[in-house]
């Protein structure tokens, strides 16, 4: 397994991390990304440690919490050779204060995930989107705190726009707190936005990307291919729910080269998009998912080679996309 910085800091960490939103399903929209036990997730957790895997990310709105209590369980004696990140922001209740990233509810979003991990520590804590409601200041010093007591080693953030990145990070020198040091962001050969404001800014200030949804909501796994039915799995079952559209013809165009690049490497068509993320600039870890053993292996396969120059080339030539403005200005 290969190790990268986790960002601006100095964590070594697994180019690959295990995702677990499959993780518990209890309610609707989870069950379509899959309903994983402890039982189940222990052996995804074996399995990764053996493939020196040791970082799992979570969330406390994934399931509602259950996705966290499974994690906490799965890893029960052995967390100190485990690394954890979850999330908080997003609605966890009906009262008004139940989301946010305000002093009021970080303290307590932080406390329920440590009771549901079963752990006195997070490694990473990442807002996992921007409270346009609340003041900067007012977020990243709760989140200071919580460094200095001890509660969270790691801050990071996800979901912000480039603009909200960058202010974050400015309140952060000015005041002299914790600083965001990771990004977690959708990123793949089908959904190249980051491209455009995130990546630049993140280069300039020395932090890394976190890729979550790889392989673009399983649109990227070889289970869709052109003149064929779907073939059962996340996106028949509705886990595409609340992603970005993308045209048929472009999403077959991708797939056909993947399949063909595939067909010469002797590799998989979703080991192919991964390894194709792994070569690109500012990325410092993947998070994989999978719904069991088998697709955890293909996924985890995607690593200790590479894609060629002109199979890099070719992929990018294919999925590059239009620069939107300003950034087109004086190139054309």
């Amino acid at each position: 397994m290969e190790y990268r910085n986790l960002g601006k800091s100095g964590l070594k960490v697994p180019v690959l991390s295990l995702g677990t939103g499959t993780f518990g399903g209890t309610n609707e929209f989870f069950q379509r990304w899959g309903q994983t036990d402890v039982k189940e997730a222990s052996r995804l957790i074996d399995i990764s440690l053996e493939r020196g895997v040791n970082f799992f990310d979570t969330a406390n709105v994934y399931s509602q919490g259950a996705s966290e209590e499974v994690l906490g369980a799965a890893v029960k004696g052995r967390r100190e050779k485990t690394i954890i990140s979850t999330k908080a922001t997003f609605e966890m209740g009906e009262d008004v204060n139940d989301k946010g990233s305000s002093r009021f509810h970080l303290i307590k979003a932080c406390e329920d995930s440590l009771k549901r991990l079963g752990t006195d520590y997070i490694d990473l804590y990442l807002m996992h989107g921007f409270d346009s409601t609340t003041p900067v200041e007012e977020t990243l010093r709760t989140l200071d705190n919580l460094v200095t007591s001890g509660k969270v080693r790691y801050i990071g953030c996800s979901n912000f726009a480039a603009w909200q990145l960058m202010k974050s990070l400015s309140v952060s020198e000015k005041y002299n707190l914790e600083k965001y040091i990771i990004y977690q962001g959708y990123y793949s050969l089908i959904g190249r936005d980051y491209e455009q404001e995130l990546m630049p800014l993140i280069k300039d200030q020395g932090l890394g990307l976190m890729v979550w949804s790889p392989l673009g909501w399983g649109r990227l796994t070889g289970k869709i291919r052109r003149n064929q039915p779907l073939a059962e799995g996340r996106i028949q079952s509705g886990g595409a729910v609340g992603s970005p559209p993308v045209e048929d013809e472009f999403l077959y165009t991708v797939v056909d080269a993947l399949e063909s690049i595939a067909n010469e490497t002797g590799k998989t068509i979703s080991q192919v998009a991964i390894n194709w993320l792994l070569q690109q600039e500012t990325v410092s870890n993947i998070v994989i998912g999978a719904r069991n053993e088998q697709q955890l292996i293909e996924n985890l396969d995607a690593v200790g080679w590479s894609l060629s120059k002109e199979h890099l080339t070719e992929l990018d030539n294919i999925t590059t996309q239009t620069p939107i403005y300003p950034h087109w200005v004086g190139k054309r």
